[in-house]
């Protein structure tokens, strides 16, 4: 163990990790990561994230190159393991005249019906295991066993990310070496891959100590922790980490707009919802006029990757003009506990207000 490992961990995450303290930092995917945030949560100690899945294989050889050049410390890149049949969906003529009106407002080319534009699960992974970045994660489901087995042989850790406990022992089973618990407290997409998601909502710290009793590998924490009292209360269940994702995105260094990290402070905050809206696949997020307005279809929009294209040029746009009506605004259930700020900053004071507590044994 690190002699800056803090007195209240275990060590365990950090040994397999070779951490200074057990905080990750969530992997945003859709632009919203960077490397001046992964590298400042890396070098504060933690491990940061990156999220890779809209990346080409060669454009993640680049990132982890890049990563490495901006961190001597451990830092992970993720990426989202495609369900089955993802590959030959399709957008329909009507899929895309759900979202005309939209797109006129903003004066856009309305997206064509046909198949979206996606990349290769199997060529980024091949990438990135040639690339030789210092852990992996994954999320919506199991890696192919020869991706766990080469990561394996090239001594690089793997981290799965589990939203019920069956799919914590199925993880383990496959040979993942932690466990992410991400209950449905936390923004962003929701991963589950055993059972429709509907079936697979729980709150973090019901999920959490099911999830440590159920395997031996370590876990971590995600969803609805933003400060210490959060960190503390989820070591005090059995996890051996935790991941923050909204605390870091609403940091200084993290790829969110303006606009998005604005809303992160607002009374709106307070109030999120899943929605596929988006992109296909439920998320947790700040309703806004869009949500709102696009509600009776919740159950009609096609699947992810479909509506996820079809959206990205109006979101994209949306965002650019500075407009939070129309963007998705990811934001999990302890959103309002977030502060402005910088990322090292932010680990130095979840570190001291866990210290605070479980150092006094309160």
């Amino acid at each position: 163990m690190s002699a800056r490992t803090p007195a209240w961990s275990s060590g365990r995450l950090e040994r397999l990790l070779g951490l200074d303290h057990p905080i990750v930092q969530g992997p945003f995917g859709g632009g919203l990561s960077s490397v001046a945030l992964a590298a400042a949560v890396s070098e504060a100690g933690g491990l940061g994230s990156y999220g890779g899945h809209i990346l080409a294989p060669d454009e993640l050889t680049g990132l982890v190159a890049t990563l490495k050049a901006a961190t001597g410390r451990p830092f992970a890149v993720n990426l989202w393991v495609p369900h089955p049949g993802e590959a030959e969906l399709r957008a329909t003529p009507a899929d895309v005249d759900r979202l005309r009106p939209y797109f006129e407002e903003l004066g856009l080319p309305v997206p064509e019906a046909g198949h979206p534009a996606g990349q290769d699960f199997d060529d980024q992974a091949d990438a990135l295991l040639a690339a030789g970045p210092p852990v992996l994660s994954f999320v919506m489901g199991i890696p192919p066993a020869r991706v766990i087995a080469e990561a394996r042989r090239k001594g690089i850790p793997t981290i799965g990310t589990a939203t019920t406990v069956d799919e914590a022992v199925a993880l383990e089973q496959a040979g993942l070496d932690a466990i992410v618990a991400s209950g449905s407290d936390a923004g962003g997409h929701r991963g589950a891959f055993l059972r429709p998601v509907g079936e697979s909502l729980v709150g973090t710290f019901s999920l959490v100590p099911q999830i440590a009793d159920a395997v031996s590998v370590p876990v971590i924490a995600a969803g609805g922790i933003a400060d210490g009292r959060g960190v503390a209360a989820a070591i005090t269940l059995g996890a051996h980490g935790v991941q923050i994702g909204t605390g870091f995105l609403a940091t200084r260094e993290s790829g969110a707009s303006t606009l998005h990290k604005a809303a992160l402070h607002t009374p709106a905050a307070r109030v999120t919802v899943l929605t596929r809206l988006f992109s296909g696949r439920l998320a947790r997020a700040i309703p806004n006029r869009f949500v709102r307005e696009m509600a009776a279809f919740e159950a009609e929009v096609p699947p992810y990757p479909v509506q996820n294209a079809l959206m990205l040029g109006l979101r994209r746009e949306a965002g650019r003009r500075g407009l939070a009506d129309l963007v998705n605004l990811w934001a999990g259930q302890a959103a309002p506990l977030t502060e402005a700020g910088g990322a090292r900053d932010y680990v130095g004071r979840l570190l001291a207000e866990t210290e605070k507590i479980m150092g006094n044994g309160r």
